[in-house]
């Protein structure tokens, strides 16, 4: 299984630069996304580590071979487009042998190896059927057949279920998953799906404006990210600016416009009293009510409903704590319908342990959270 390494690799376009510096290390049998807003560089990244594009500078390696003047076809890679590029002549056996068959396999162990991923795949029925005739999925599995038919153990996707719908999308991203590991490849996938990136994934990268922003584990990154923008990025977030008022034991006193909000000090990244900061607090962690019962508690704010709406596992309210302070609240269909209204006063309790602390940016916040 084969081992990424991509040093210090930049690419520019004009007085575009798709790439600056970008460093990222992929291990043997790791299944890597690399998610980020669309021109952000990654499908620029992906065709640089297959050969389809030479970075102005830096090194790529596989398996610790310097690969950035090795052809393509030399990089013993399979890569699967979002575009469904299948011969529309071709049956589906075709289309898979057609890779083998340009390589020089004989003939007797071509058809064991296309028999072999046609059936992976679930498509030995369909063999001589051609691509027109099948469905958006079918195609995609085919186009998957192909890349993987010549053995190759590093699989590239770009965008590979961008072009289907929504259900179809959702099933076949944890069958290639399950795939991936069952034939102990090496996948890079580029999406601009979070939640498939979220799902499938041992690693995600996050990348904006030709760079990495920040690399880890799709649980560490939604629920502990280390910068702004990956908090903005991935899921919803509801980001609010304040000032560190005080500090007992391991939590921050923060004044958010006249709001007081307890926060869980973060040691990795510390803040001194009397420092500017950003709240960001994902709006599945919002607790609605209608009525508060008991002694009053940390971080309960009383605001009136704004707006809300129906999303078939949630409710998602708008509710403007103070004005100019609006925060984002889902409260989930199990938990029963709280049948609010617009204009409705309610309170929210925001959990002190799930509040994420961020320096104040030096350029201010707005530019943090853009997605250029």
């Amino acid at each position: 299984m084969p081992r990424i390494k991509v040093l210090n690799v930049t690419k520019t376009y004009g007085a575009v630069k798709a790439l600056r510096d970008v460093s990222l290390e992929i291990q043997d049998g790791e299944y890597l996304s690399i998610v980020g807003p669309s021109g952000c560089g990654k499908t620029t990244l992906i065709k640089c580590i297959a050969g389809i594009i030479r970075p102005d500078r830096g090194e790529i390696y596989i398996d610790d071979i310097p690969v950035v003047a090795l052809p393509i076809e030399d990089r013993n890679l399979g890569y699967v487009f979002q575009e469904i590029a299948l011969f529309p002549h071709m049956s589906l056996w075709d289309n898979v042998s057609y890779g083998l068959m340009v390589k020089g396999m004989p003939p007797s162990k071509r058809r064991g190896q296309v028999r072999e991923m046609l059936g992976m795949m679930g498509l030995e029925e369909r063999a001589n059927a051609y691509p027109r005739e099948l469905s958006g999925g079918a195609r995609q599995k085919t186009a998957l057949a192909r890349a993987l038919a010549s053995g190759a153990k590093l699989l590239l996707l770009d965008e590979p279920l961008g072009a289907l719908d929504a259900k179809v999308r959702a099933k076949l991203r944890y069958e290639l998953r399950s795939l991936v590991k069952d034939l102990g490849l090496t996948a890079i996938h580029v999406t601009h799906d979070q939640e498939e990136a979220l799902s499938i994934s041992d690693r995600v990268a996050i990348m904006r404006a030709g760079s990495i922003v920040e690399v880890g584990a799709p649980w560490d990154l939604y629920m502990h990210p280390r910068h702004i923008f990956t908090a903005r990025f991935l899921g919803e977030a509801n980001f609010m600016e304040g000032r560190v008022v005080g500090i007992s034991g391991g939590d921050y006193l923060i004044d958010v416009g006249g709001l007081d909000i307890m926060a869980p000090i973060n040691p990795s990244i510390p803040l001194e009293s009397g420092k500017p900061c950003v709240l960001a607090i994902r709006p599945e962690f919002l607790r609605l009510m209608e009525k508060v019962r008991g002694s009053s508690k940390a971080n309960l704010l009383r605001g009136t409903v704004r707006d809300g709406v129906f999303l078939g596992n949630s409710f998602r309210y708008e509710v403007e704590v103070k004005e100019g302070i609006r925060l984002s609240a889902r409260h989930p269909v199990f938990l029963g319908e709280l049948d609010l209204q617009p204009g409705d006063q309610v309170y929210v309790e925001i959990p002190k342990g799930r509040i994420l602390v961020f320096p104040y940016p030096e350029g201010g916040l707005e530019a943090q959270l853009s997605l250029e």
